[in-house]
């Protein structure tokens, strides 16, 4: 799919920070979901497809996240047992700690490293995830390419949609929501509460394996531009 080409809002030149979805967008955490998952359930005798897995997760992952604040270890082993129930097992406590750290072992799309240099030399980068400070510190060592800021669901106490990942961004970069453009993947975390907090975005709709929103949960947010890869957003946001 060809990038969708900016409207007149969405010039480059608007912008000096562009700020980043790390899981979906520069990491590829379907794959990883899927290869932390599926030793588990073959322990326990299920053998679902990779778009049920999938599926399942962006079933469960953002309800738990909606009770209340936990860690994001906590986050994943608490959906991995909801996605064990709806499988018929219940995992043991050496799995759900097993999936719960193996955020650091997802592996980066083929395009993020090269389109984060490229990037890097035109804007101020930044980080905004759902994620805790060690297990993104992880993922960091694979992205390669260093963060002006970065910040998580542990800094700020809360997951996207909430809107505090985007007003601490705000306040510790200095650089207002005019100046800022908001690249991700997923519309419902991401695209819907930047767009409603005044946010230029740019949706990077990456194939998944599951529904509109593969591992998260569809969203009818519409984004100022949409691309298909990191490699995209690059040919849009460097143009001339």
């Amino acid at each position: 799919m060809a990038p969708l080409r900016s409207p007149e809002g969405l010039d480059p030149g608007r912008f000096d920070l562009l700020t980043f979805d790390c899981y979906g967008t520069l990491v590829d955490w379907e794959r990883g979901i899927l290869e932390a998952a599926r030793p588990i359930c073959a322990a326990h005798g299920a053998s679902p497809d990779a778009a049920a897995l999938v599926g399942a997760f962006g079933e469960h992952e953002h309800v738990v996240q909606a009770e209340r604040f936990r860690p994001y270890r906590e986050v994943l082993a608490l959906t991995l047992d909801r996605m064990g129930a709806a499988l018929g097992f219940r995992p043991a406590a050496r799995q759900r700690a097993a999936f719960g750290a193996s955020v650091g072992d997802w592996p980066v799309f083929p395009d993020t490293v090269e389109a984060l240099r490229r990037l890097a030399g035109k804007f101020k980068l930044g980080i905004v995830s759902n994620v805790d400070d060690d297990l993104f510190a992880q993922s960091g060592k694979r992205l390669e390419v260093p963060f002006d800021w970065v910040v998580t669901a542990e800094q700020v106490g809360s997951y996207k949609p909430a809107p505090a990942h985007f007003h601490e961004m705000a306040r510790r970069s200095g650089i207002p929501k005019e100046r800022t453009l908001h690249v991700a993947q997923s519309r419902f975390h991401d695209i819907a509460p930047a767009s409603s907090l005044g946010y230029a975005t740019l949706w990077v709709d990456r194939p998944g394996l599951a529904r509109a929103g593969g591992a998260a949960p569809p969203a009818a947010a519409e984004a100022d531009a949409r691309v298909s890869s990191m490699a995209e957003a690059v040919a849009l946001l460097t143009k001339a």
